[in-house]
């Protein structure tokens, strides 16, 4: 520094020296500084344009195969809803074509009785009484002849009539009576007829309101075979939901399984020792875990051979033999591991009842070793969560399968979110440094303020006299 400020004996002068040179030697290569500012900027701002389009395209792939993912989900959710209704169709069509004979010969016969008993309810007219004939053939009488039998013939005939008459009424109300019971026996009749009907008509109106259900189903197959958007948006918002219900779902299932191994940690390690370790962790813990994670598993098998979860197409692809077999083995193997659970809450409960007696007794409380009047209840109590949490945790294996479905979607979404991110912040990035070129090349003129104001005074002076000389050639 004394060496610079030490070339002219005045050290001002100097430094003025030293800052007109500098400020030359930054005017003559202003252009060359200014053609790489902008190249360094202009190459930062496309290398960042080129890795936000590389981001982008990825965005897009990744949102193609989410979609294509979704879709295929949930076509595959459609079509099992689709396979049960169905099943569920089905069934009661089988139900109802199994019982048609039956019904079919049950309304024949109600039919034929209710022809039968109609036949014989017809009112029959009765026949003209005999006097009829007799007025006839007194009526043709001459009179000069029958005047003397006329009289007596009347009184017969109206002796005839009032009999008759007496006897026709009685016929007919016994007539009347027997049709009144013929058609009060074809009542019954009606009504089973009408039930019957009516069974079927309600077996109709399921068939029907089912039908409806599987068109709407149907329909919305259809929309996600041809990918429309408001498919997508029913199936993302559905994954979501079931993400996060799934996750609470086994949040709890962690708790149960939780409160299962503190059940059965501690009498195993009276097993196994409790002192024994592998790595850094004892065995106790770690049998324990082992008898969970079992139970869990037989859980998941009991579930897929019940063909209630696909998780795994190994076990739905078996013969229904060999996975009736095989749903009775895992309900045993479970049953035997849940005994040996209620087995060890018993003896956790002895081991803590002969610990608390060994405390007492060391501190000389021979009272508190007696056992409480009402311990079976709690005896009882932890053997029947020993033995009922692992049928419990057989549960899980639904909420897990919708959670691991559901997790490649929100996986995805948050992917396309990561990389939308991503790409945005490349943009602009790049941007940034497109003017911040710009900017540094402003930074680098501001010291040569002097030099660039007499090149631009010296620049309007050549152009004033450039159009002077424009004028007066104009002129000549």
């Amino acid at each position: 520094m004394s060496f610079m400020l030490g070339i002219t004996p005045w050290p001002a002068v100097s430094a003025l020296l030293w800052i007109v040179l500098i400020n030359a030697a930054l005017y003559l290569i202003r252009n060359t500084v200014h053609k790489a500012i902008q190249a360094a900027a202009q190459g930062l701002h496309r290398s960042f344009r080129m890795a936000s389009k590389a981001v982008s395209r990825s965005e897009t792939n990744l949102a193609a195969r989410n979609r294509d993912v979704l879709l295929a989900a949930g076509r595959e959710a459609k079509e099992r809803i689709i396979e049960r209704e169905f099943d569920r169709i089905n069934e009661t069509v089988r139900k109802d074509l199994a019982n048609y004979s039956a019904l079919h010969r049950s309304l024949s016969e109600s039919i034929g009785r209710i022809e039968k008993d109609h036949q014989e309810a017809v009112d029959v007219p009765p026949d003209p009484p005999g006097w009829v004939k007799a007025v006839e053939a007194v009526a043709d009488m001459d009179a000069k002849d029958g005047r003397a039998h006329i009289g007596s013939i009347l009184s017969d005939i109206h002796k005839s009539l009032v009999k008759a008459h007496r006897e026709a009424m009685t016929a007919y109300h016994a007539a009347s009576a027997k049709r009144h019971k013929l058609l009060r026996h074809m009542r019954p009749d009606w009504r089973k007829i009408q039930q019957t009907l009516a069974a079927v008509g309600k077996n109709v109106d399921s068939l029907l309101s089912r039908s409806v259900t599987i068109d709407r189903h149907m329909q919305e197959y259809e929309d996600m075979i041809h990918g429309h958007d408001r498919a997508m948006s029913v199936l993302s918002s559905s994954s979501l939901v079931n993400f996060f219900v799934s996750a609470f779902v086994l949040c709890i299932a962690i708790g149960g399984a939780t409160i299962n191994f503190s059940l059965i940690a501690r009498p195993m390690a009276e097993m196994v020792g409790g002192t024994s370790l592998i790595g850094d962790f004892r065995t106790a813990d770690i049998a324990a875990l082992v008898i969970i994670l079992v139970e869990i598993s037989m859980g998941l098998f009991l579930m897929e051979s019940l063909r209630i979860t696909r998780l795994f197409p190994v076990i739905g692809a078996l013969p229904d033999k060999t996975r009736v077999r095989m749903i009775y083995i895992t309900f045993t193997i479970l049953f035997l591991l849940a005994g040996v659970e209620a087995g060890l809450a018993y003896m956790r409960e002895v081991l803590l009842h002969d610990e608390l007696a060994t405390s007492a007794l060391l501190r000389g409380d021979a009272g508190a070793t007696a056992t409480g009047e009402y311990m079976w209840i709690t005896t009882a109590a932890q053997m029947g969560i020993g033995f009922f949490l692992p049928f419990a945790l057989t549960f899980v294996a639904i909420p897990l399968e919708t959670f691991v479905h559901s997790l490649r979607t929100v996986i995805g979404l948050m992917a396309i979110s990561v990389l939308r991110a991503l790409a945005l912040g490349l943009r602009m990035l790049g941007n940034i440094f497109l003017y911040l070129g710009t900017l540094m090349t402003q930074v680098y003129d501001l010291p040569l303020f002097v030099p660039l104001w007499i090149e631009e005074r010296m620049a309007k002076a050549e152009a004033r006299s450039a159009s002077d000389q424009g004028l007066k050639g104009a002129r000549l």
